[in-house]
C-alpha cells in the first residue's frame, strides 16, 4: 500500500531510487514543490529517446479526465514506462472518474496530476482509494518565519551563501512565494559570477530592485532605536514605491513587536537562549536590547493591538471598506510612535 506523504523530500528520494508509484496527485497552495516533483519525473524517468514515444505532457484545459485515463490504460511503446503528466488539473471540478482507473491500474503507466493553488476535498471517495495505490501530496504554503532558512538551504545546494541582512531584505520584499524567491536567487547567483559565492545586501539592492535604505528591515531598525525622523523618512519613501505592499510589511512589524513582548520576559537569560526562543540570529538581539528601553510592556501590547487592527482594516474589515494601503501605513506608523 502506498502511503500519503506531505514530505516532498521523501517523494524525491523514492524517485531518485527509481521507486516509482503508478499515480501521483500533487495538490496544494504552494506550486513550487508541485513543480519540483513533476519536473523531476518529467526530466528523469525516461531517456530522451524514450520520451519521444512514451511521455505525454497534457493540459487540463485541452483534455478531459476520461481522455487522459484512456491514454493511461495504454502500454508503453518503447520504454519500461509510459509517463503522463497532467498540468493545471485545478481546472477540473470532478475527479470521481479516477475511481474506476484506480481499481484496475496500468502498472506500466506513471500518471502525475498537478493540481495547484488549492487542496483536494478529502471527503471524496476517490481520495481514500488513491492513497491505497499512489502518492497524494499536499504542498502547503511555507510560513514567513521559515523563509530565511529556505533561502539559506537553497543557496547551499548551489554552493553559495548570503548575508543575514540580504536575507531579510528578500523576505520583506518577496514574502513567501517560493517560485519568485528561487527565480531571484538564481539571478543573483548568475550576477555573482565565479569569483565570489556570497550574496550581499548591495547585490540584492542592485539586482532585485529592493532599496537598501527604504525597506522594512531598515524601518524595523529605526523603530528599535525610536529614531522618529528616520522612521518617517523611511516609511514615507517606502509607500512611494510601485511595489509597496501593506501585508508583508505589517507582518514584519508584527513579528518584531511580538518578539519584543517575549523579550520583556526573558531578557535576563543568556543571549543564545533568547535568540533561540525568538527565532532570530544573535546578531539581531541588539535591536531588541535597544527597543526594550523605548517600549515598555504596556506600550508593546498596545502596538501589537494596533497592528492587528490595521491588518483587519487593510482587508476591509472594521471600517466596512478597504482604505488605500499607503494611507493606512502612514496612519499606523504615526500611532505606533505616539
Amino acid at each position: 500500500m502506498a502511503k500519503q506523504s506531505s514530505n516532498y523530500a521523501d517523494i524525491l528520494g523514492d524517485l531518485k531510487n527509481k521507486n516509482y508509484k503508478p499515480v501521483y496527485f500533487l495538490s496544494g497552495e504552494e506550486p513550487y514543490y508541485i513543480d519540483l516533483i513533476s519536473d523531476y519525473i518529467q526530466d528523469n524517468v525516461l531517456t530522451e529517446s524514450e520520451k519521444a514515444f512514451d511521455q505525454f505532457i497534457m493540459y487540463a484545459q485541452d483534455y478531459d479526465l476520461a481522455t487522459i485515463l484512456e491514454q493511461a490504460r495504454h502500454f508503453p511503446m518503447c520504454a519500461p514506462y509510459q509517463v503522463i503528466i497532467v498540468k493545471e488539473a485545478q481546472k477540473w471540478t470532478d475527479f470521481e472518474e479516477l475511481s474506476s482507473y484506480l481499481k484496475a491500474i496500468q502498472p506500466q503507466t506513471i500518471l502525475v496530476i498537478c493540481h495547484k493553488y488549492k487542496k483536494v476535498d478529502r471527503r471524496k471517495k476517490w481520495v481514500s482509494e488513491f492513497e491505497k495505490v499512489g502518492v497524494l501530496f499536499e504542498s502547503e504554503k511555507i510560513k514567513e518565519d521559515k523563509v530565511p532558512t529556505f533561502i539559506i538551504n537553497y543557496l547551499k545546494t548551489k554552493g553559495a551563501t548570503i548575508e543575514e541582512k540580504a536575507t531579510m531584505m528578500m523576505v520583506s520584499h518577496l514574502g513567501n512565494n517560493l517560485q519568485v524567491i528561487t527565480d531571484e536567487l538564481d539571478k543573483l547567483i548568475i550576477a555573482l559570477g565565479s569569483a565570489d559565492k556570497r550574496i550581499t545586501a548591495d547585490l540584492v539592492e542592485n539586482n532585485v530592485g529592493i532599496s537598501k535604505e527604504f525597506n522594512i528591515f531598515e524601518l524595523v531598525n529605526a523603530f528599535a532605536y525610536k529614531d522618529v525622523y528616520k522612521v518617517y523618512f523611511i516609511s514615507n519613501n517606502m509607500v512611494k514605491r510601485k511595489d509597496f505592499a501593506f501585508q508583508p510589511n505589517i507582518a514584519m512589524l508584527f513579528r518584531f513587536f511580538s518578539n519584543l513582548m517575549i523579550y520583556h520576559y526573558i531578557k535576563t537569560q543568556p543571549d543564545d537562549y533568547v535568540a533561540r526562543e525568538l527565532g532570530v540570529s544573535p546578531y539581531f538581539l541588539r535591536d531588541y536590547k535597544t527597543a526594550v528601553s523605548h517600549y515598555n510592556g504596556w506600550k508593546t501590547m498596545e502596538i501589537i493591538s494596533l497592528l492587528r487592527e490595521y491588518d483587519m482594516k487593510s482587508k476591509g474589515y472594521m471600517s466596512g471598506k478597504t482604505s488605500h494601503e499607503d494611507e493606512l501605513f502612514k496612519e499606523l506608523i504615526f500611532k505606533i510612535l505616539h
